[in-house]
């Protein structure tokens, strides 16, 4: 008799980026994003988050907030840059995880909005406490993170699969 395994997404969104009329894909962290930033990953860290796998969109605020997380955690997980995330639905962040090796326990995804906190909301099926409510009270802002888990295969995520165990708002 086989258990299915136990997982965990965690959704991170970039922290706060450089406000321009230029390239939205290429717009750097604001000097308030560059210290948000490892606050998130001493939070990750604080929460026993130990993601085996990263998925970063190719955004360079989404690559810049990665970078300052990292030497926050224990040990720097593979990390894999993903462009179908920006400005990616609900729909197309959920391909993406359904894509993910069943080696792996914990997959932090580095993204934005809508597109992170509508999966947050479509995935929870169930939240601890009033974790959904506060989430929805204070939005999804930059530096946010949801902390979802679910049982079985990654080809299995879709709607109400999962349950929202943690979420951090910066400033909320």
């Amino acid at each position: 008799m086989s258990t299915d395994p136990t997982r965990r997404i965690v959704l991170v969104r970039h922290a706060k980026s450089e406000e321009n009329d230029g390239d939205d894909h290429e717009r750097p962290l604001s000097h308030q994003g560059r210290k948000e930033a490892p606050e998130t990953g001493r939070w990750l860290v604080g929460s026993g988050a130990t993601p085996d796998l990263a998925v970063v969109s190719t955004a360079a605020c989404t690559k810049e907030t990665w970078k300052l997380i990292v030497p926050e955690l224990a040990e720097r997980p593979r990390t894999v840059y993903e462009e179908r995330l920006y400005e990616a639905s609900v729909g197309e962040i959920i391909a993406v995880l359904n894509e993910t090796s069943e080696d792996v326990a914990e997959l932090v995804v580095v993204g934005h909005n809508p597109g992170l906190q509508g999966l947050a909301e479509a995935l929870a099926g169930e939240a601890e406490g009033d974790l959904m409510s506060r989430m929805n009270r204070s939005g999804f802002p930059n530096s946010a993170v949801a902390i979802l888990t679910f049982t079985g295969s990654w080809k299995s995520v879709e709607e109400g699969i999962a349950r929202l165990t943690a979420f951090r708002a910066p400033n909320a």
